[in-house]
């Protein structure tokens, strides 16, 4: 039961890092904020802010998540339900690089 825990927490652990890496490097490159959205000025467009959100979401709903309320409090059900549904979707974006990285290592 350990092994599966700690696999658990290792394939989360990697989507928050791919999650971290590719938000920064989006943010380097293109010199704008990194949002969730899925709008574009052409197709291509729509599908590459698509692949960016789905890639980089974990980590911006956890910044979301830490966003301070118009009293300058942070909400705790906020940053409850921001990391629960931010390490479901690490989970499932670390899956799927491990998984590609196995299938091309092997």
């Amino acid at each position: 039961m350990t092994r599966e825990l700690l696999l658990a927490a290792f394939i989360m652990g990697v989507g928050l890092c791919v999650a971290g890496v590719g938000t920064h490097l989006y943010q380097w490159v293109t010199r704008q904020q990194a949002v969730l959205r899925m709008d574009g000025g052409s197709y291509l467009g729509m599908l590459g802010n698509l692949a960016v959100s789905f890639v980089c979401g974990p980590y911006i709903l956890l910044q979301f998540g830490w966003s301070h309320e118009e009293d300058g409090t942070i909400s705790m059900s906020s940053v409850l339900l921001s990391a629960l549904i931010s390490f479901g979707w690490a989970f499932i974006t670390g899956l799927l690089f491990l998984s590609a990285y196995i299938a091309l290592r092997s």
